[in-house]
């Protein structure tokens, strides 16, 4: 996988930079997952993965060559201040996710049934 850096711009305001690349996966045969992408625009920028968001990565057609769009953020805090929660969520390592959906599937404390129960009626 070779990933070549097409454009990039500093974006002031939101404390990032905004990145256009294209990835050539002639080795791979397919298009690379996001977290290949993320660690190979982290060693390029000289930065660390937890900063580098892939918005988007696409193959073209009949081709070897993906292009894409990601964002690396001055810190993490700025990223997950300004990012979309989907994208962070994307580009969130499996066991990351995993953890964290076991987190949220605890088991709720039991309501009382007797309220969430209506009465029977009875015919007269």
């Amino acid at each position: 996988m070779e990933l070549t850096i097409t454009q990039q711009q500093y974006n002031p305001l939101l404390k990032r930079k905004e990145i256009t690349f294209t990835v050539d996966h002639k080795q791979t045969k397919s298009t690379p997952t996001r977290s290949d992408v993320r660690n190979a625009l982290a060693e390029a920028l000289k930065t660390k993965p937890e900063v580098v968001y892939v918005k988007r990565i696409t193959t073209k057609t009949g081709t070897m060559t993906a292009i894409g769009e990601a964002n690396a953020y001055d810190s993490v805090e700025q990223a997950k201040r300004v990012e979309p929660k989907y994208i962070i969520t994307r580009n969130t390592p499996a066991e990351k996710k995993e953890a964290a959906e076991t987190a949220e599937k605890q088991p709720a404390p039991p309501a009382e049934k007797a309220e969430q129960q209506a009465p029977a009626k009875t015919e007269g």
